[in-house]
C-alpha cells in the first residue's frame, strides 16, 4: 500500500528553467545602469549556458561573467547577492502544481521533499511557490550534510515520514540522483520527463503534474492486489 509520496524540487515542481529565464531577464534590465554595455541577449544566453541548470553554483557563474563581459562597477559578489536575494522573486511552478498536491494529500498521503541545494535559498524558493504547508518533512542537502544520490538522505526523509521504502513513491526529474537512486532503495520512482534525458527509459512516466494522482492510485490499487494475492497463498 502507497503511504507517501516524496518529490524533488527543481525540475519537477519548479519549472526551473522558466526561473531562471525570468530571474536574468529582470537582473539585467535593474542593473541595466552596470550591464547596459553587454547585448541584452548575450547576457542572458551565457549566464544560462554557465549556469548548466543548476549545476553550477553562481559564484562561478558571476566571476566568469564578470571577466568576460569586462563588468566593472560592480563586483559578482555584488551579483551574486542580487541572485541570492531576489530569485526567489521570479519563481515558476509546473502547470497543474497546487491542484496535485491539493488531490494527493486528499488520498492520505504524508508528503516529503528531498532537494539538493542551499538550505536557505532552496526553502526561499519552497515558500514562494507556497507549498510549504503541503509536506511532512522537507530535506535540503546542505542542511542535511547528505546529496542525492547518497541513499542516506532518502532513508533520512523516509525515518522522519515513518515510512517504509516498499510503501513510498519518489518523484524527479534526474534519471539516476532522483528515480534510480530510490529504486535501489525499492521506492518506486516516477520520472517527471526532462526533454535533456531523452535516453532514459522507465516504466512509470509523467509529462505533467496532473497526470500524479491516478498514476499513484493506479500503483496503490496493484500494490494492494498483490499483497492480498500473498495472503491467499
Amino acid at each position: 500500500m502507497i503511504q507517501a509520496v516524496l518529490f524533488d524540487l527543481d525540475g519537477t515542481l519548479l519549472d526551473r528553467d522558466a526561473s531562471v529565464k525570468k530571474f536574468i531577464e529582470n537582473q539585467y534590465d535593474r542593473l541595466r545602469n552596470y550591464l547596459g554595455h553587454i547585448p541584452r541577449e548575450k547576457y542572458m544566453t551565457r549566464f544560462i549556458k554557465l549556469d548548466s541548470r543548476g549545476y553550477v553554483w553562481k559564484d562561478k557563474v558571476y566571476q566568469q561573467l564578470v571577466e568576460e563581459f569586462d563588468i566593472v562597477e560592480i563586483d559578482w559578489e555584488y551579483l551574486l547577492q542580487d541572485y541570492i536575494s531576489e530569485f526567489k522573486h521570479h519563481c515558476v511552478p509546473f502547470p497543474n502544481l497546487l491542484s496535485m498536491l491539493e488531490e494527493v494529500k486528499k488520498n492520505d498521503l504524508v508528503l516529503g521533499m528531498i532537494t539538493n541545494g542551499f538550505g536557505q535559498f532552496q526553502m526561499d524558493n519552497i515558500r514562494a511557490l507556497e507549498i510549504e504547508k503541503y509536506f511532512d518533512a522537507i530535506l535540503v542537502s546542505e542542511t542535511e550534510g547528505i546529496k542525492k544520490p547518497d541513499p542516506a538522505i532518502f532513508v533520512r526523509a523516509l525515518m522522519r515520514l515513518n515510512i517504509a521504502p516498499s510503501a513510498s513513491v519518489f518523484v524527479g526529474d534526474h534519471p539516476v540522483n532522483d528515480i534510480l537512486a530510490a529504486e535501489q532503495l525499492g521506492m518506486k520512482g516516477i520520472w517527471k520527463k526532462d526533454a535533456q534525458w531523452d535516453a532514459f527509459e522507465t516504466d512509470l512516466v509523467v509529462t505533467d503534474l496532473g497526470e500524479l494522482p491516478t498514476m499513484i492510485k493506479n500503483l496503490d490499487n496493484e500494490s494492494m492486489m498483490i499483497e492480498s494475492q500473498s495472503v491467499k497463498r
